[in-house]
């Protein structure tokens, strides 16, 4: 039986095969951007802005099942019967989820720089606060916007990152494109949950960056459990931005992956 689901908001380019684009937590839609250009001329890439991020519905509901079936919902919709889902961090759970539940819909699976592990509850503690605060503040500009988040992440990159989010609303405020209350009342209990279900018996391909912390050795074990046939690939002196630090790598072996 299907969750409820949510349809979600999403930008296509490019005709072929269909590979699924799914963005991380605190992202959207267009932060596989590179991949999707470089893809783009052989495959058709569906971008879609996960629930509670972007430009998709808000929902309370936030876990990897319904998440999942948002995702089937929108194949459906597209009348897709296969894709190959490529997920990053939170997306490439919501991948894994897809892949180990609906098994016959799935041609292949890439998941970067993140593993099927349940992880500490707070490894984003700091950012929730932050953007939290942006929520109760309402911030005038930008760069006030900045200001207040800086209080709380010192990264000018992540900062930037997470501004991505804001919008000017009716009264030149700017409000942020993720919907926190949900956020915050999901993510130590089930965004931090490793994906479970039967085991995916298809073509699987992990890549992590050198200097990540999301995908260690000794994670293998867990990967292989439940992705058998997966191959691993290492990006030297990239970190959990793979896909912007070492584009050039991260898309060339996704294309020769894809090409096998």
């Amino acid at each position: 039986m299907r969750l409820k689901t949510v349809k979600l908001k999403y930008i296509t380019q490019g005709c072929g095969e269909a590979v699924i684009l799914l963005h991380g937590l605190f992202g959207s839609g267009s932060n596989l951007g590179l991949l999707s250009r470089t893809l783009s001329s052989s495959h058709m890439i569906i971008s879609p802005d996960l629930r509670n991020h972007g430009k998709s519905p808000q929902c309370q509901e936030m876990n990897y099942p319904c998440m999942a079936d948002d995702i089937i919902e929108l194949m459906d919709d597209l009348d897709i019967i296969k894709a190959t889902l490529i997920g990053h961090s939170m997306g490439g759970k919501v991948a894994m989820q897809v892949a180990l539940n609906h098994v016959h819909r799935v041609s292949k699976v890439i998941i970067a720089d993140i593993s099927p592990i349940d992880y500490e509850s707070s490894a984003h503690s700091k950012t929730v606060e932050g953007l939290n605060a942006l929520v109760k503040t309402n911030p005038l500009s930008r760069k006030k916007a900045d200001e207040s988040l800086s209080f709380y992440i010192s990264d000018v990159a992540t900062r930037g990152f997470l501004l991505k989010n804001l919008f000017q609303k009716k009264d030149r405020s700017y409000g942020l494109r993720l919907f926190m209350k949900s956020i915050n009342s999901n993510y130590q209990d089930k965004l931090n949950l490793a994906p479970v279900g039967t085991p995916y018996m298809g073509p699987s391909l992990f890549i992590r960056g050198e200097k990540s912390p999301y995908v260690k050795n000794k994670h293998l074990c867990d990967i292989l459990r439940l992705f058998p046939k997966a191959q691993y690939k290492t990006i030297k002196e990239a970190g959990h931005w793979l896909h912007t630090e070492k584009s050039k790598e991260f898309n060339q072996i996704i294309v020769e992956f894809l090409s096998d």
